[in-house]
């Protein structure tokens, strides 16, 4: 496999700076980068080493753009619910719930001029019907992500098609025993990479029993 310039190499800046990257510019992405993030999302780990996965790539315009329909199908029905409203959030966490609504929305008014969607997908053994039994495909679409970054593309994980899961099927010719465990669309970002907002580990984190922190 060809080397690719990488614009970042510090994994952990590569962590600490791979965020969702909803908006993306419709300029297409060569070949060899898709490859190189799925050979990254082939190294993960996975139960058994069964590598029970399998990525469907789609730059077909007409395919996009009926996903895309179907996606802001969803994600208009989603913030119809109240999605997205929260008022008694305190002021950073609101002013970046805000900027997440608004990049969401992006993605789903634009969803068809990423130049590539790829779908994680899940193979279930006879009998199985919860995708937990596929989760090693979760590791595998962060690893996806992570390459990116490294690349310089912009990626975010979304499971809003699963809504509208069997149309998708029946588009792209997928099994009804493969479950698309999530889609990732992949284009050269409009903003920039950074820290997005996170709560401290301090905040998050309990030792030896649930609500004991430590300082």
């Amino acid at each position: 496999m060809s080397e690719l310039p990488v614009v970042e190499s510090d994994i952990f800046e590569v962590i600490g700076t791979q965020r969702a990257m909803r908006r993306l510019k419709p300029d297409p992405v060569p070949e060899e980068y898709i490859k190189k993030i799925l050979w990254a999302a082939t190294r993960a780990p996975s139960g058994g080493n069964r590598q029970n996965w399998r990525w469907l790539v789609v730059t077909d315009p007409e395919k996009k753009k009926q996903i895309q329909q179907w996606y802001k199908e969803g994600w208009d029905n989603l913030v119809a619910s109240g999605y997205g409203n929260r008022p008694d959030l305190p002021p950073d966490e609101a002013a970046s719930n805000e900027r997440v609504m608004r990049s969401a929305q992006y993605l789903a008014d634009h969803l068809h001029e990423v130049p590539v969607l790829i779908f994680a997908c899940a193979l279930l053994g006879p009998g199985q019907h919860d995708l937990t039994a596929g989760s090693s495909i979760y590791p595998a679409v962060q690893n996806l992500m992570l390459a990116a970054r490294a690349l310089g593309l912009g990626t975010a994980l979304t499971t809003l098609h699963r809504i509208r899961q069997d149309d998708v099927r029946r588009l792209l010719g997928i099994p009804e025993t493969v479950e698309t465990a999530a889609l990732i669309p992949v284009g050269w970002p409009r903003g920039r990479f950074g820290a997005g907002f996170r709560k401290p580990v301090e905040d998050v984190t309990y030792w030896e029993h649930w609500g004991n922190k430590r300082p």
